[in-house]
């Protein structure tokens, strides 16, 4: 039998009622709540990183690659779409890859006018990422013949326009000769970043090349989707020292490092905070074991007298600190998973897509982050613990049993 732990139970049991008592329920309470926040935090900050570069990726990917042109232009000198395709093909990080080409516009209705935008692109490769944008209506049919006279507007192009699913537009391209086009709204997408919102009408990337007398191998630019988003900076390396020199390369952080930026600051932010909490609930639990030593500095004078070491006393009240701790860990689990699970299939909390690029709050479950929490607050728990025991080798025998 094991005595620290017996002694340690016994105290347990004798402590209710006492001052002890409601410290001890402090102390849990403490470590509850302070693992809770940390657990939603981390599923919140993690579920805002996941959902607004998910957006940001499904319009505009990893990597643009296109041609190097000293053209401030959004349309671009064309590129070979097929030797390209074959080159990228040659790195084992590209998973995805989507040709597109782009073409401004002018969109008139009987009510508004507005300059747009227009960018095709082909589903060949798979199917868009762009699908999981779309609110209203279908996406875009592709046929291998003629091109798809199908547009997807978004919420705030339509809106402005006064258009809806089914309704046909005019779009005038201002070239040598001026085009006119009837294209029909077969969708309407929002991801909530202004912008994409604001400018882009997505279209058959065959109306581009139409417009612009292409013919089929040429593409504005590809879009390139890799297997792991961390390798993003040594991957454009890469592609920068192999692909040909009239090809260039724009990271999707460079594009929008506003976004990226403010993202970077959240998750600072929000690790010195998860910090400080850290640091409280160790504080609660030094407190509360300093209490604990002094309610029962007669009992360790005693328990001196009778034999007992210094290490063995210590033992039994790092066994009493790891009940709270392990309860209060327990206890923050149910009330931080259970927070993210109401949220996550309830969608309790809603957000202003306005402010926030989405219209709820986004949990992402992340087991491993869960884990390395808990893990965490166990080591800072135990750590705390083990700094007012080492008070007890200070406590006299003769002085402890006289204390009252």
């Amino acid at each position: 039998m094991n005595v620290s732990r017996y002694i340690s139970q016994k105290i347990e049991g004798a402590d209710a009622g006492s001052f002890t008592s409601s410290v001890t329920k402090i102390a849990i309470i403490s470590i509850a709540m302070g693992l809770a926040v940390m657990v939603v935090s981390f599923a919140i900050l993690q579920g805002f990183r996941n959902e607004i570069q998910s957006k940001i990726f499904s319009f505009g990917a990893h990597l643009q690659i296109s041609r190097y042109d000293t053209n401030n232009s959004l349309e671009v000198a064309p590129i070979a779409g097929p030797r390209l395709l074959q080159e990228l093909r040659a790195f084992p990080q590209v998973k995805y890859t989507q040709p597109y080409a782009v073409k401004t516009a002018i969109i008139k209705t009987p009510d508004e006018v507005l300059g747009v935008v227009l960018k095709g692109i082909d589903e060949k490769g798979g199917h868009s990422p762009m699908r999981q944008n779309l609110q209203a209506g279908k996406f875009i049919t592709f046929t291998d013949t003629a091109a798809s006279n199908d547009i997807l507007l978004s919420r705030k192009v339509a809106d402005k326009l006064r258009l809806s699913v089914g309704d046909e537009a005019l779009f005038y391209f201002i070239q040598n000769p001026p085009r006119i086009r009837k294209f029909k709204v077969q969708g309407i997408y929002q991801t909530g970043l202004d912008e994409f919102d604001e400018v882009y009408v997505i279209g058959d990337i065959k109306q581009v090349r139409e417009l612009n007398a292409w013919p089929d191998s040429l593409v504005g630019g590809m879009e390139v989707v890799l297997r792991d988003f961390k390798r993003l900076d040594p991957t454009a390396d890469q592609m920068y020292e192999q692909l040909p020199y009239d090809v260039k390369i724009d990271k999707i952080t460079d594009q929008y490092a506003q976004l990226f930026d403010w993202l970077q600051l959240l998750n600072r932010n929000v690790v010195i905070f998860l910090i400080l909490i850290i640091f409280v609930a160790a504080f609660n639990i030094v407190a509360t074991i300093f209490i604990m030593i002094l309610e029962r500095t007669n009992m360790i004078g005693i328990l001196k007298a009778l034999g007992a070491t210094d290490n063995q006393i210590r033992q039994m009240f790092f066994h009493r600190g790891l009940s709270l701790t392990f309860r209060g860990i327990l206890i923050g689990n149910l009330i931080g998973v259970g927070f993210c699970a109401l949220q996550y299939y309830f969608k309790l909390i809603p957000l202003d897509p306005e402010n926030y690029y989405m219209d709820r709050v986004p949990i992402f479950w992340d087991f491993k982050m869960l884990f390395v929490l808990n893990a965490a607050t166990a080591v800072a728990s135990m750590l705390a613990i083990l700094i007012p025991t080492y008070l007890i080798a200070r406590i006299s025998p003769v002085k402890a049993i006289k204390f009252d």
